[in-house]
């Protein structure tokens, strides 16, 4: 079995592989600080609960934004499950894609991922949104070449910076409000981040497949993925295991499995 870990800068996502079967995942919160000892503690404990021991797990596969979790995650493969991670970012690791930017070793590890399984999956020329840390419009063409994007403040972190800089305003859950024209303090800033970073969506989008001039498809993955695509046409598709099934393939094409 495969170990395919996708660590951001808000969660890292552990996922356990049968082939191309999705057996489990598990997320935490990121910690750079995190040893593997702790990781290990937490996920072997997980694994029993789905009946799954560390000896399954044969192979490994890292996704990582976060430098400084590198060596915590590199050694909890290696100590706990025996086995060498491959890790998304080292010159031996294929990607099966071309890179089409001015530096591509400054694109993250989970973009290039999600394009990988984006193609595999939908096709192309497609946009990839991600709502993450921050929510990433990514470009993938016809061939399936990672060719540029668009990086804009996630809505949490939005909301979070408008309390922060506001005396008066309260932190407020994202979710769809029951009207736009808010009657109240928190009914209106609701109506702001919600339906307006609506607008982001389908604005980005719009000026995106007009520079393209193709015809694009426009699939969504993330923890908000589901609450915006209820609210625009524009996003066709909610894929939740986008990054791991994309670890999985580069994997399987990396070692012939």
């Amino acid at each position: 079995m495969l170990l395919a870990v996708d660590a951001g800068n808000t969660n890292v996502v552990f996922s356990i592989f049968d082939g191309e079967a999705l057996r489990a995942k598990w997320r935490a919160s990121s910690d750079s600080k995190r040893t593997a000892d702790e990781y290990a503690v937490w996920l072997t404990q997980l694994m029993t609960l789905e009946d799954l021991r560390p000896a399954d797990v044969t192979q490994a596969i890292i996704a990582n934004v976060v430098p400084a979790a590198a060596y915590h995650l590199t050694a909890l493969c290696e100590s706990f499950f025996q086995a060498k991670p491959m890790v998304i970012g080292d010159p031996q690791v294929d990607l099966g894609i071309e890179v089409r930017m001015d530096r591509p070793e400054n694109v993250g590890a989970d973009r290039l991922v999600n394009a990988v399984a984006a193609h595999h999956s939908y096709g192309g020329p497609l946009i990839a949104i991600d709502f993450g840390t921050a929510t990433t419009f990514d470009i993938i063409g016809p061939d399936g070449a990672y060719e540029g994007g668009v990086i804009a403040p996630s809505a949490q972190h939005s909301s979070e910076a408008l309390y922060r800089a506001a005396a008066q305003l309260p932190r407020v859950k994202i979710e769809r409000p029951a009207h736009v024209i808010g009657k109240d303090t928190v009914p209106g800033m609701k109506s702001g981040i919600y339906w307006g970073y609506v607008g982001l969506i389908e604005g980005l989008v719009s000026r995106i497949r007009e520079e393209y001039g193709q015809p694009m498809k426009v699939i969504a993955t993330g923890g908000l993925a589901p609450v915006y695509a209820e609210a625009t046409s524009v996003i066709e598709a909610v894929d939740q295991d986008l990054t791991l099934r994309g670890l999985c393939l580069i994997h399987a094409a990396n070692t012939g499995d």
